[in-house]
């Protein structure tokens, strides 16, 4: 009975006792703590997934690794053991990257509206196309956009970049009748801009921070909000396109 009681308290606790005369001390008498008496259970080794039950990333991960691993082997032990091995090894994979090229291809080839080259087309022909509408609707609307949007141009008689804007902003706002507020950060003149006023606070109280020249902001009347079109020189495609991008897409809408 003392027996099968202690191989019972063993199976219950998880801990592997010794058998025979050390029952005397471990067991039925318990006359101390020896190093003999609790001898832990070896833990059962945890099964390893196999590769159909492991995730996608860790397969990945794993094929990394190993290409890693085997080109390193290569390069620190370069027998012909081992570079036929990288190679192959890397070929594998190459040829698995080519496959998904070729099903990503033919995806987008049979759902239209997953290809993005649609909206803005790569090839020669039809990103001509593509421009040439752009340009049209853009022409179009900064022809009436002078009727809610004005133009602020903050430039400084000794700021050289400002003597090569000048004119190009004096071009576009012509061609598509837009007023522009010409402020000078210096108080000196303009050669295009003739009627231009000094800045007496006013580049502060439209949010624009630092004196940076040339500077081109965008006015909306209708909600007196002030919206930066660029800093530095720009060319004249630059500044409209830039004007339409901020008043009639989307942001994200182009990409």
């Amino acid at each position: 009975m003392p027996a099968a009681a202690q191989t019972t308290r063993a199976s219950e606790d998880g801990v592997e006792r010794s058998g025979g005369a050390d029952d005397f001390y471990c067991g039925e008498r318990k006359l101390g703590q020896w190093f003999y008496c609790t001898k832990p259970r070896p833990k059962a080794q945890e099964e390893q997934p196999s590769p159909s039950q492991q995730s996608a990333v860790d397969r990945m991960s794993a094929i990394t690794d190993q290409l890693d691993e085997l080109k390193a082997r290569a390069i620190l032990d370069p027998t012909e053991e081992n570079v036929i091995a990288y190679v192959r090894f890397q070929r594998e994979q190459l040829d698995r990257a080519s496959t998904f090229s070729d099903t990503w291809q033919r995806a987008l080839w049979q759902n239209p509206d997953l290809d993005y080259t649609l909206q803005r087309p790569v090839s020669t022909v039809g990103k001509r196309a593509w421009l040439d509408n752009r340009k049209a609707d853009r022409d179009a609307v900064l022809t009436n956009l002078g009727q809610r949007y004005g133009l602020f141009y903050f430039f400084a008689q000794s700021c050289g970049a400002c003597e090569l804007f000048s004119p190009i902003l004096r071009s576009v706002a012509d061609s598509h009748r837009m007023a522009v507020m010409a402020v000078s950060m210096d108080g000196g003149p303009s050669r295009d801009f003739p009627n231009y006023v000094v800045d007496a606070g006013q580049r502060a109280r439209m949010g624009i921070p630092g004196n940076e020249t040339p500077a081109l902001v965008l006015f909306d009347t209708t909600t007196k909000r002030t919206i930066p079109v660029g800093y530095g020189i720009l060319s004249a495609d630059e500044i409209m396109d830039r004007i339409f991008a901020l008043t009639n897409t989307r942001v994200g809408s182009d990409y």
